[in-house]
């Protein structure tokens, strides 16, 4: 027999029961390398299929004996922000699944990454209210286990297979994501779902097995459009990053960086830079948050300050907030518009009412 304080012990149910100890928290996820354009169908191993990027939450779903959880990309328990989404789970997948997936928000027919963020700054009221007012969902596209057994060995094509089954009858908020081995329809989705808040296409090799690095490849979509660059990052000689605005309501918001400039990049942006004339609308620093609104960092930047000027980016269509959420690429100086000619984009517009 065991002593009473071993047997008590033995008594109460471990966490995460019933699924493989391999898939724990944290768990590794495979990723994505980015591309430029939709790859042919045999880019990667057994032929390629097609799935849509959702702009969401990254996130593995455990489902064990005795209660299901949410966990990020980073190990981070996001059980709590999602009670919506997990009292579904726990009603619809069996235990012993792990499946991976992106959690969402739609408003008003889009995806709202807003939305999906204040889950993670509300109050416990708050929380109970965005619930109800903005419902989540989770939109899963791969299985990393199944009944207890540990399913990244199997190909891609299996693993689906498997997926598939598991979501027959599955009802909102679950979603299985679609996917097709047709490089035109995918093509169509990445030109006409862009409206929708899909971010772009991630390709997977139908002989591929699940492994925690770089090993499926995706596309983003982008837009050109025209900002204004009042600050650079380093030197107005040699200047490292652009820092560029857009009006709103009359006044010059800072709304991103630029990638890291090439050293011929800064040399020929720098012929147009000139000290500003007159009062300049933004401080000599700012948060680092103004600039990377995931940075864990509180520190600060300093900024060049120039004489505003139109530069054209290719930015990300997926926005943070009232900003850029990644980074924009400087294209090209635009000297012959003038700063008073650019105007607030549709989907800032919206942002900013």
């Amino acid at each position: 027999m065991f002593p009473p304080l071993l047997r008590w012990a033995y008594a109460v149910p471990t966490m995460f029961e019933g699924l493989p100890a391999a898939l724990h928290p944290p768990v590794a996820l495979a990723l994505a390398k980015a591309v430029e354009s939709i790859p042919r169908g045999d880019a990667l191993s057994g032929g390629s299929v097609f799935e849509m990027k959702f702009d969401g939450f990254r996130a593995v779903c455990l489902v064990g004996s005795d209660g299901a959880w949410l966990y990020s990309r980073q190990g981070k328990d996001l059980s709590r922000y999602f009670p919506d989404v997990l009292a579904s789970v726990r009603e619809q997948i069996p235990p012993g699944c792990v499946v991976d997936g992106e959690v969402v928000v739609w408003s008003e027919g889009r995806l709202d990454f807003d939305a999906l963020q204040m889950r993670l700054v509300s109050s416990k009221a708050g929380l109970a209210e965005l619930v109800m007012k903005s419902p989540a969902s989770l939109i899963a596209f791969d299985v990393l286990a199944v009944a207890g057994q540990d399913t990244r060995g199997l190909q891609f094509r299996d693993r689906r297979a498997l997926l598939e089954e598991l979501a027959r009858g599955w009802i909102p908020p679950l979603h299985l994501s679609p996917v097709t081995s047709d490089r035109a329809l995918a093509a169509t989705w990445f030109s006409d779902m862009t409206a929708t808040g899909v971010e772009g296409i991630v390709i997977k090799g139908e002989g591929q097995t699940y492994e925690p690095r770089r090993i499926w490849l995706k596309v983003k979509s982008r837009s050109a459009l025209d900002v204004v660059l009042a600050a650079v990052i380093g030197p107005m000689a040699h200047p490292r990053a652009a820092v560029v605005g857009l009006p709103v309501h009359g006044r010059l918001r800072i709304v991103g960086r630029s990638t890291s400039l090439t050293a011929r990049a800064g040399r020929d942006l720098a012929t147009y830079l000139r000290p500003p004339r007159g009062r300049h609308p933004w401080p000599e620093e700012i948060s680092e948050r103004v600039l990377d609104r995931f940075t864990k960092e509180g520190g600060t930047t300093r900024l060049t300050l120039v004489e505003p000027l139109v530069v054209e980016v290719s930015a990300d269509i997926a926005w943070s907030g009232q900003a850029f959420r990644h980074s924009v690429r400087l294209m090209r100086v635009r000297p012959e518009l003038s700063p008073t000619e650019v105007s607030l984009p549709e989907g800032f517009q919206r942002a900013w009412r």
